[in-house]
């Protein structure tokens, strides 16, 4: 099925990980595809997209930076025309101890996560609302944004912003055919759950590679981890038509981890 055939998906964070999985998915279902990175690789996963006969457009770009904003998005529209869809997905974590977390370490991780997805979502609205068809916004928060976890206050903070924001702005566009809906990704196989998995289980015990995150596996109901494609999956029917009566909502995607 090919729901996205002719329409353009601008997707941050979209050259590895979550991000990546996201974009395999639209592309296989027709869509534009505009994918976004402060990372120069970003044209690497760009051609691999393009192998499957998708229509793709790298930009490498820095999501605190409003001017490289405007600039991904002016370059989106001259590549493929009118914006309908932008998935908010850039991000960052560190992992430390309350009294290691420096300000700089705060502040990048909320100028990342928190306000370089309102920055998007900003820009992404203004451009939906000059054609007036309406359009779909998904964000990226976490698990983390539902529970807070140790060792990470600054990401579990920056992440119930982007519900907050999610909310606030599906408020105030619900009248114009604009839907603003965010995911919480629990334990998902990537190259963060990698680094996560190194880093707490250095800090939380004498932990092997993969021995903690086996053991967070093994608590949850569904005794898997997920993919990157489980995620995708949700992504790509909050930003179709399917979902046209669905806003302002954060939706798990963790395997039974939390259920609210």
């Amino acid at each position: 099925m090919r729901r996205f055939e002719g329409k353009t998906v601008v997707i941050t964070g979209g050259n590895k990980g979550i991000g990546f999985a996201i974009a395999e998915r639209f592309a296989s279902e027709g869509a534009n595809l505009v994918i976004a990175s402060y990372e120069e690789q970003v044209a690497e996963a760009a051609a691999e997209l393009a192998k499957t006969g998708a229509s793709t457009l790298p930009v490498v770009c820095d999501v605190t930076d409003p001017e490289q904003i405007v600039a991904l998005y002016d370059a989106a529209e001259a590549e493929f025309g009118e914006i309908d869809i932008s998935i908010q997905n850039a991000g960052v974590i560190y992992i430390s101890k309350l009294e290691d977390v420096s300000l700089a370490e705060w502040n990048k991780t909320l100028a990342v996560n928190t306000t370089g997805c309102f920055l998007c979502c900003q820009e992404a609205i203004k451009r939906i609302r000059k054609h007036g068809r309406g359009g779909k916004l998904v964000n990226t928060a976490s698990g983390q944004a539902r529970q807070g976890f140790i060792y990470t206050p600054h990401y579990a903070a920056s992440k119930f912003g982007v519900m907050g924001l999610t909310q606030s702005l599906a408020k105030e566009v619900a009248t114009e055919n604009i839907n603003v809906n965010a995911i919480c990704p629990g334990i998902i196989v990537t190259e963060m759950w990698d680094y996560n998995d190194r880093v707490w289980g250095k800090m939380l015990g004498d932990y092997k590679p993969g021995e903690l995150m086996a053991e967070w596996v093994a608590a949850l109901p569904m005794k898997r981890a997920g993919s990157g494609k489980d995620v995708a999956g949700l992504v790509s029917f909050l930003a179709s038509e399917d979902a046209s009566y669905i806003t302002g909502q954060t939706i798990n995607v963790d395997g039974g981890l939390i259920m609210s």
